[in-house]
Parts: structure tokens; sequence; C-alpha cells
């Protein structure tokens, strides 16, 4: 199982900014981002070893996010800036291959995190096959 402790990712409202581009209408990651994207790459360096590794084949994500403040916020929001920078960074090889993903509040932290735990897949068997 990989562990890590990563700052508190961009919602997916400011994640991504629209712009024209030679006349065409582009979806481009936002500055917030890219320096979201920066952010998690230099935690996952300075991570232990044994949780820079690159996570493969089927995976289960956990996220437990600790919000900055009390505002009201969507967990929704979260998962998509913080497993794009996990990929980005070489965590995971691709988050199209996470079949299950758990996202959970815990309490307000300062300036926010999000504590991430990614292992194989382990299917639950169904009872009533």
């Amino acid at each position: 199982m990989i562990i890590l402790d990563l700052p508190y990712p961009p919602s997916v409202n400011t994640y991504w900014r629209h712009a024209t581009i030679k006349g065409q209408q582009r979806v481009l990651i936002s500055e917030a981002g890219r320096k979201y994207r920066k952010a998690v790459y230099e935690a996952v360096l300075m991570a232990a070893p044994s949780q820079r590794r690159v996570a493969a084949g089927r995976l289960e994500v956990g996220i437990k996010a600790y919000m900055p403040d009390r505002r009201a916020r969507d967990l929704d929001n979260l998962p998509k800036a913080l497993l794009d920078s996990l990929t980005n960074a070489g965590v995971i090889a691709d988050d199209s291959l996470i079949d299950r993903l758990v996202i959970e509040r815990g309490p307000i932290v300062k300036g926010g995190k999000a504590r991430v735990y990614i292992d194989a897949f382990t299917e639950i068997e169904e009872i009533d096959k």
C-alpha cells in the first residue's frame, strides 16, 4: 500500500480553464492546476522511497480530505486534480485503472491536506450470483 500526504487540491471548478487558441476553443489545465501538479510532484519526491513506487494494475484509492476551513465544499470536486497529479507524478500509471474510489471528510486542518491510500484492487465477492 502507498500512503501519501499531499497538499489540498483545487476543486474541479478551478482546475480547468477555457481558452481560444488559433480560433479553436480549448480546455486547459489552469495556473492553479499546474501549480498543484508541481506541488504533488514535489511531495512525492519528498516521500519515503517505499511510497514513491508506481502503482500499476487495477487499483483502489482512498482519499481522506482535511478541509482548510469551515466553508462548505463538495467532496466530489476534489479527486480529479489529485488523481491527475498523481498520474503526472508517476505514482499511478493511469487513473483509468482505479476500480474503487472512496472519499472521506476529515477534520479541518490549517491549509488543508489530502491523505491518499493506493492499493491493489480486491473485488468484493457478490453473495447473490
